[in-house]
């Protein structure tokens, strides 16, 4: 039985114990898909993207629009035996082609998007450093499942980042 009120009084002083030390704690939370989507250094990613990767896209497009002509036609019946097997190998490889432009722009986009976000990073990670410098914050969150609305230090980021 001693053990017992022991182990009880061990678990009551730790309890006791954190919820004072829990109470001085202060954490905030940094929604960042917010941030790539309202800050001025995220729009500037996101319009230097389109810019360098439109003609690429008008490719595609083009590629699409005659992939879907040549399909029309192919669908219509109007070729002899020997043209339809033509047009039917021609419309295979423009599909193949097709679908390994989308690809290589798909993998281009993802890389290019890593590598600017990688820089902007960096500075979302210096405005966060400040702003839990400067406000004595114990705990910055980035990711979460849920969150109170009053621990969303999000606007005080963005403003710092838009300052910069």
């Amino acid at each position: 039985m001693l053990k017992w009120s022991r182990t009880l009084w061990a678990t009551l002083c730790f309890a006791l114990a954190s919820s004072a030390f829990a109470a001085d704690v202060r954490i905030g939370f940094i929604d960042v898909g917010r941030i790539l989507r309202e800050s001025s250094p995220g729009l500037r990613v996101g319009k230097k993207l389109e810019r360098e990767f439109e003609a690429r896209r008008l490719e595609l497009q083009k590629t699409e629009t005659q992939g879907k002509a040549l399909q029309q036609l192919f669908d219509k019946g109007t070729f002899t035996e020997a043209d339809r097997r033509l047009k039917g190998r021609e419309l295979l490889k423009m599909n193949q082609d097709y679908q390994r432009m989308q690809r290589e722009l798909s993998e281009d986009m993802n890389t290019r998007r890593n590598e600017e976000l990688a820089g902007l990073q960096e500075r979302l990670n210096s405005a966060i450093a400040q702003v839990a410098t400067s406000e004595k914050y114990d705990l910055i969150l980035q990711e979460a499942s849920w969150f109170n609305p009053r621990i969303d230090i999000t606007d005080k980021v963005l403003k710092l980042l838009a300052d910069k």
